[in-house]
């Protein structure tokens, strides 16, 4: 014991303590199961009624797993819990075993089917709310339908009644199936955006039946390899003021919050209203100038469609038009005389049933309500004669002169308009529609200056008709009205040479163009295969096949073009829509259901449904 006191014990306690123990003695290496490539044994089915089911061990008498594939475990849980199974033995265990794996899968089936029919169920309902969107139906009519579906499978096939109850199309339910679409057309939408190198936008505004101003943004965008993509980009309410600046902050809004970059922005389409084109504070000017800070460049277009309505409207033979409006309403007004008056047509076999009423916001009104009443006017004559209320004009040889110029004119401009319509047109073919009239216009300047009717049937017949009327002195009135309409027709003219550039890249003098494009332009019109694809290949495929390497700018000006709109077509067309959908019978409709349904029912991409089906944590049918 003395020994020990000596032995100095403290100097050696604190070596040992401030030694740093080895990393194998610091923390005990973890076992990975993984690592021991522990794997399920075919033998453990016989021997301990054991099974492999989607990765795990599965007991075929309790269907419990255990937690690791190891025959230690297999063995225990079976010795513990399942003893009495013993006595089966030899054929007798192995029939057992089978009809216990079978009795599983069948389990496992039913569970399968059953959830595949509540997904086919939620996929029908989704695929009834997009019809009940696309068609402008009430939300509520998911239920009519449902109901129609049940009486036609009890009457067809009684057996699979059950699953068409199961398809929930309830008010609420299709709204949010509603949602779900339009919700994932804009995530669709976005991803599209980021591809964009060059988009334009079109815009205009209208009041709804609540007397909301809605302004509809639609946008036409493409990517490299010239994909066009176009589509409702947003419907914002306006309930207050709708001036430039009010509308520029909904536009801005718009693009922001669908990620879109404001220098790719090469074109604003609009109506032409003060609120949209205003020099200074004008929405498209906002813009415009908006683009020029992020440093690239767009221009201001006024709808084509609108500039040859407007223009129609300088047509100054309002006396005509009152006249024709006026006897229109004398018939019709008045049930009695309209029910006699169609009678009257029927018993002289007439060429139409009826006349027209006119409604000054409609395009093609004004023609087609002259044009009844041209075709009409003797028979007109004749009842209102009958009636004791003569037309003075309809005797009279001028007017009916007046009447007949208007009817062939509004006919050449109702053609114009609908070669103008449509969705998808490019810039260069609607200005080309535009230009073939302008050479139209002062192709019949020149011949009705020798008072030559060639090309104006009605104005011809009337007359061939009256020949001793004195028409002359009528000429000088139709020629001054085509020359000044002809002068209206300039708002395209500021990118006349960019449009010629695209549409005709063969016939341009380089030494016109742009200096940054000249180069590539000479070697474009020295490339006789070029040209062969030129005549054969629309312009978009035309320009998708140029090598981006050696004609990158000249793909880069047909981008831009290509992107713009021409018109506010889609805008008014959807307005058609928006009205039929919120109308004097459903006026409680939210504007954000109302902006979903116009999505659903204007866009030409479709719904991914198994994204909306995946998103869902559930497929319960009223989900």
């Amino acid at each position: 014991m003395g020994t020990l006191k000596n032995v100095p014990l403290v100097p050696h306690l604190i070596c040992l303590l401030s030694e740093k123990p080895s990393p194998e003695m610091a923390a005990p290496k973890k076992r990975k199961i993984a690592s021991e490539c522990r794997r399920f044994q075919t033998r453990w089915e016989n021997e301990y009624f054991f099974k492999e089911v989607n990765g795990k061990c599965v007991c075929l008498i309790c269907k419990e797993d255990v937690a690791v594939m190891k025959e230690y475990n297999v063995h225990r849980h079976y010795e513990t819990k399942h003893q009495s199974y013993t006595s089966y033995t030899g054929a007798e265990r192995t029939q057992k075993v089978k009809q216990m794996a079978a009795s599983l899968q069948a389990q496992q089936q039913l569970f399968f089917r059953t959830n595949k029919i509540q997904e086919n169920a939620t996929t029908a309902s989704y695929e009834v709310a997009k019809l009940v969107a696309q068609h402008g139906k009430p939300f509520s009519d998911g239920d009519f339908i449902k109901q129609c579906l049940i009486k036609v499978t009890e009457i067809m096939c009684p057996e699979k009644v059950q699953d068409f109850k199961n398809v929930s199309l309830s008010r609420n339910t299709v709204v949010r199936r509603i949602e779900d679409l339009s919700a994932n057309l804009k995530l669709q939408l976005k991803d599209k955006a980021c591809a964009f190198d060059f988009y334009s936008i079109a815009c205009d505004e209208s009041t709804d039946a609540t007397d909301i101003a809605q302004l509809l943004i639609f946008l036409r965008g493409l990517d490299d390899n010239f994909s066009c993509t176009e589509a409702l980009l947003d419907m914002m309410s306006l309930k207050g003021t709708t001036t430039g600046k009010d509308i520029f902050e909904a536009v801005s809004e718009a693009v922001e919050k669908m990620g879109l970059k404001w220098e790719k922005l090469c074109g604003v389409t609009t109506d032409g209203a003060p609120a949209m084109t205003g020099e200074r504070k004008g929405m498209a000017s906002m813009v415009c100038a908006k683009v020029k800070e992020s440093g690239g460049e767009a221009v201001r277009m006024h709808c084509i469609i609108h500039q040859e309505a407007l223009c129609a409207k300088t047509v100054k033979l309002g006396d005509v038009m009152n006249t024709v409006v006026k006897t229109v309403n004398i018939i019709r007004a008045r049930g009695l005389y309209h029910r006699e008056f169609q009678a009257f047509l029927s018993d002289v076999d007439a060429e139409y049933g009826d006349v027209l009423y006119h409604s000054d916001v409609r395009w093609l009104s004004r023609g087609s309500v002259l044009q009844r009443f041209y075709s009409l006017r003797s028979e007109i004559d004749q009842f209102l004669k009958e009636k004791g209320r003569p037309l003075h004009e309809l005797s009279d040889p001028l007017w009916l002169s007046d009447l007949a110029f208007l009817v062939d004119l509004t006919h050449h401009l109702n053609t114009l308009n609908k070669n103008l319509q449509g969705k998808e047109q490019l810039v260069p073919h609607l200005y080309a529609h535009m230009k073939a009239f302008c050479v139209k216009l002062r192709l019949f300047e020149t011949q009705l200056r020798s008072f030559n009717a060639a090309h104006f049937p009605a104005l011809s017949e009337i007359k061939s008709a009256i020949p001793k009327a004195d028409l002359s002195a009528k000429k000088e009135k139709y020629v001054s009205l085509l020359t000044e309409f002809n002068q209206r027709f300039q708002d395209f003219s500021v990118i006349e040479k960019e449009i010629k550039l695209f549409s005709t890249p063969f016939l341009v003098d380089a030494e016109e163009v742009e200096e940054s494009l000249q180069l590539e332009l000479i070697e474009m019109q020295c490339d006789d295969s070029l040209k062969s694809q030129h005549q054969l290949l629309s312009l978009p495929d035309f320009y998708q096949s140029l090598d981006n390497a050696k004609f990158p700018l000249m793909r880069r000006h047909a981008k831009r073009m290509m992107s713009l709109f021409g018109s506010t077509y889609i805008c008014e067309q959807t307005f058609s829509l928006l009205n039929h959908n919120k109308s004097r019978l459903r006026t409680r409709m939210t504007d954000s259901h109302l902006c979903e349904v116009l999505c659903v029912s204007t866009t030409k991409l479709t719904p991914d449904m198994s994204a909306i089906l995946q998103s869902k944590g559930q497929h319960h049918c009223s989900h």
